[in-house]
């Protein structure tokens, strides 16, 4: 006991001392809980180790036409900046409005390579994203706004389609000589399909399928603007292709849509 402090009062601060020191550790306490986490760095978009854009030479009509994805690689022949949009974003052409009045005319080679052998159909998307930012200094929002649009539904007869044993995920649509298309799925979905397909149709395109899982099949029509030099058994619509060839209906509806508006895009420089 401190001399000149009574029995009564060393008591008394003993308390108060305690009282305090609990005080403080509940202060530390709830400053440490309440204090909010540090948020983690935002991850990178992925891009391609190395790429190459030039204008497309002049080409007779019905020269291919497309993009190929695989392995860590993008192939593109002669498409525009409208048809990269496409297939960067997964839409169809009346899903990209506003930009440039080349946007749909002036065409380009893309060549493309990924440091890892990437078969990712979702990743080499998000690369062909970043590669269109880079070199085309491309900007866009996104707006929803009702529209027709095109139901994808099991036909009477059922689907004639081949489910999947695993593999690479594979999207690629190319334009062969005289405008026959051919669009080759592998480990692919309903709604990937569907967007896919919206790229080829005049409408989007809306999966209500109602089937589950990954499938594979091969897609064949001429579009209605083709000119093929001679009669073969692709020359059907996409409506007739759809559903002969995959037992699924395409049906006109109505329906809120996705669209891209491109705020600004720039003709890439030579490289």
């Amino acid at each position: 006991m401190s001399p000149g402090l009574s029995r009564r009062d060393a008591i008394r601060l003993s308390i108060a001392t305690a009282a305090g020191a609990t005080l403080a550790r509940r202060r530390a306490a709830f400053s440490q809980t309440a204090a909010p986490p540090t948020p983690p760095p935002t991850a990178a978009p992925p891009e391609f180790e190395v790429s190459t854009v030039k204008p497309s030479p002049f080409n007779p009509s019905g020269y291919t036409s497309g993009i190929d994805t695989g392995h860590g690689r993008l192939d593109g022949q002669n498409v525009t900046l409208k048809r990269c949009i496409m297939g960067a974003y997964g839409v169809g052409p009346h899903q990209v409005v506003g930009g440039p009045d080349w946007l749909d005319s002036q065409r380009f080679d893309i060549q493309a390579k990924a440091d890892q052998p990437i078969d990712d159909d979702a990743t080499l998307n998000l690369m062909l994203q970043s590669l269109l930012a880079d070199r085309f200094k491309l900007t866009l929002h996104r707006e929803s706004r009702p529209t027709s649009a095109y139901v994808l539904e099991v036909d009477k007869k059922g689907p004639k389609l081949e489910i999947s044993q695993g593999g690479e995920s594979v999207t690629n649509t190319s334009t062969g000589r005289g405008g026959r298309v051919t669009m080759e799925i592998r480990n692919t979905d309903m709604d990937m399909f569907a967007k896919v397909l919206s790229r080829e149709m005049d409408l989007p395109v809306v999966n209500q399928t109602g089937l589950a899982g990954l499938f594979n099949f091969t897609l064949h029509w001429t579009p209605d603007t083709a000119q093929p030099s001679g009669q073969t058994a692709d020359d059907v619509s996409i409506f007739t292709a759809v559903q002969e060839q995959l037992g699924l209906h395409l049906r006109p509806a109505k329906a809120p849509v996705e669209v891209l508006v491109v705020d600004h895009a720039e003709m890439p420089s030579p490289n």
